[in-house]
């Protein structure tokens, strides 16, 4: 049964049996903006232990809803995106999602934003967060793009820091599976 608040969706569990969800964000094939998509199928080559679940959730927010409600939650997320804040390329930023209240406004903005196949981490992120999918603990990592035009291959700087990026992610898996 679909959940409505973050609250719903809170788990207990003995400790390094935590069930952690690793997601990348983005459009494949959109050179920097694809980071998040890049990372999950590097991520994918380790193997890891039960209860970390690595995913691209780059499918629009509203079928992702419907999947994160479908399984047992989790107890924490780390989602990462190529996302445009005006920082230098191919900077990175690491940070604990606020789960603050949205305006009926933004959150209806966001919702028409996934219902026609916008995929984005601001979006992503506000209709999870509204209808309960995002557990507590949900992690953050950003890098900068530099290009957004059609290509598979990332910036220099933003190539450049994906090896930082991952090793970051890999910290915070250990961190939030522990």
């Amino acid at each position: 049964m679909p959940v409505n608040s973050t609250s719903d969706r809170t788990v207990d569990g003995p400790p390094g049996n935590r069930r952690v969800l690793v997601g990348g964000v983005g459009y494949t094939n959109l050179r920097d903006l694809s980071v998040g998509p890049l990372l999950v199928e590097r991520l994918r080559l380790t193997p890891w232990p039960p209860g970390v679940d690595i995913e691209d959730l780059s499918a629009g927010a509203v079928h992702e809803v419907h999947l994160l409600q479908s399984r047992s939650p989790y107890h924490a997320a780390i989602l990462i995106s190529g996302v445009r804040r005006g920082g230098p390329p191919g900077s990175v930023r690491s940070y604990r999602w606020d789960h603050a209240p949205r305006t009926t406004d933004e959150i209806q903005e966001r919702v028409s934003e996934a219902l026609v196949g916008i995929i984005g981490l601001d979006t992503l992120l506000t209709v999870l967060d509204h209808f309960g999918a995002l557990p507590a603990d949900t992690r953050i990592v950003e890098i900068e793009p530099r290009d957004e035009d059609w290509g598979g291959e990332l910036s220099a700087p933003v190539g450049a820091a994906m090896a930082g990026v991952e090793r970051l992610v890999r910290d915070q898996i250990a961190e939030a599976a522990a």
